[in-house]
Order: structure tokens, then C-alpha cells, then sequence
């Protein structure tokens, strides 16, 4: 394929969900869990988790917009998780699992900004969004047994109760959207 690749940079909570979820979408090419929007270099795991660093949880998603739009990953990041939970998703608390969009562009920036006032206009959700919009300063990789997760573990408790049921709900609202109906990694 010879489309321009784009990026864009999600937070919602636990990456080993957003890394399922996203890999499973037509022309999204890789996705890569780690670390941003904090203000620690290189930060691990363990700093993050720890809630001292200022970075979320997030997924880099290398996508072709000739195939899947921005808007289109923007939809499926917004009801994959609760927006309108604050530095909190689920049983994980924490400003390291807080609803962030993390632009690469002006453009993403005001799509970004677009679909939140549309969603609270539309009183979906019945609370305001609270998902946090900033530039992408840095994008941290995280460590290599956080890649793939899902892919690697589907069998782990966590993934059976918590990913699994997040992926069936996915599949049922963005069918259109999918690769195929099986888990693929990227």
C-alpha cells in the first residue's frame, strides 16, 4: 500500500485493552502500547503505575486515513471506554489511566475537540466528557511484555474478564470497521 501513514495517540485506561481493540480495525497497521503526557524521561512500568510520572497509559496507532479516518478511530476510542470518568477507568484509579487524546496536528487537535462538543451536545453520555486533549511531546514505547498483550495472554483472568467482554461489545457496534471476525495483532 502506498497511502501516507498517519499516527494518532489514545489514552483510556489500561493500554492492553486500547492494544486489542484497535488492532483489530481495518487499515490500522500497528499499535504500540506505552507512555505520555507526563513530564518524566523514559519513565518504566512500575513509575507509571505508581502515579508520579504524569503519563497516561496510551496507544500509538500507526493507521492509513485512505482506509479508516481519524474521525472513524476517534468514534471507536470514545465508546471503548467511560470519557466522562475522571484519572479513573473502572477498577483502575489513577491519573495514569485518565481519558487523554494526545493530537499530532492542529487538525486532529480541533477533530478531537469537534467530537467531544458533539457528544456532550448529544447528551449520549450522562456526563460531560472529561477526556483530556494536549500536543504529543513524546511518545515512550513501553516495555516489550506489553506488546501484544491480549495477543500473548487471551487465557489470563484479566484479559478473560476484562478485555474479552470489552472486545465482544467492539465487535457487536463496529463490525463495519473490522478486519476480520478473529483477533488480529498488527
Amino acid at each position: 500500500m502506498t497511502d501516507t501513514i498517519k499516527t494518532a495517540v489514545f489514552g483510556d485506561g489500561c493500554f492492553w485493552c486500547t492494544e486489542a481493540v484497535f488492532s483489530m480495525l481495518k487499515g490500522v497497521l500497528k499499535v504500540t502500547p506505552g507512555y505520555a503526557g507526563g513530564t518524566v524521561a523514559k519513565p518504566t512500568y512500575q513509575q507509571v503505575c505508581g502515579g508520579t510520572t504524569g503519563h497516561a497509559e496510551v496507544t500509538k496507532i500507526d493507521y492509513y486515513p485512505s482506509v479508516i479516518s481519524y474521525s472513524d478511530l476517534l468514534d471507536v476510542f470514545f465508546h471503548v471506554h467511560d470519557p466522562t470518568t475522571l484519572n479513573r477507568q473502572g477498577n483502575d484509579i489513577g491519573e495514569q489511566y485518565r481519558s487523554i487524546i494526545l493530537y499530532m496536528d492542529n487538525e486532529q487537535k480541533a477533530s478531537a475537540e469537534r467530537f467531544i462538543n458533539e457528544l456532550n451536545s448529544s447528551a449520549e453520555f450522562k456526563r460531560p466528557i472529561v477526556t483530556e486533549i494536549k500536543p504529543l511531546n513524546i511518545f515512550y514505547e513501553a516495555e516489550g511484555y506489553h506488546q501484544s498483550y491480549y495477543e500473548s495472554n487471551s487465557g489470563q483472568p484479566y484479559c478473560q474478564g476484562i478485555i474479552a467482554p470489552k472486545l465482544g461489545k467492539f465487535r457487536k457496534r463496529y463490525l463495519k470497521l473490522f478486519k476480520s471476525s478473529e483477533y488480529h495483532s498488527s
